[in-house]
C-alpha cells in the first residue's frame, strides 16, 4: 500500500513540474521552441523565396 501511495505521489509531483516548466502558456518550453521555430522559418522563407 505504501509503494502505491508513493508511486501516485511521484506521479503528481512530475504532473506539476511537467504543467509549470514544459506546457507554461508563455515561458514555457514549448512556448519558447514555438517562438524559435516560427522565426527561424521566416528566415529560411525570407532568404529562399518561392
Amino acid at each position: 500500500m505504501r509503494n502505491i501511495l508513493m508511486t501516485v505521489m511521484m506521479l503528481v509531483v512530475v504532473v506539476l513540474l511537467f504543467n509549470a516548466i514544459i506546457a507554461k502558456d508563455t515561458t514555457g518550453t514549448q512556448a519558447q521552441i514555438k517562438t524559435q521555430g516560427d522565426a527561424a522559418n521566416t528566415k529560411i522563407g525570407a532568404i529562399n523565396p518561392q
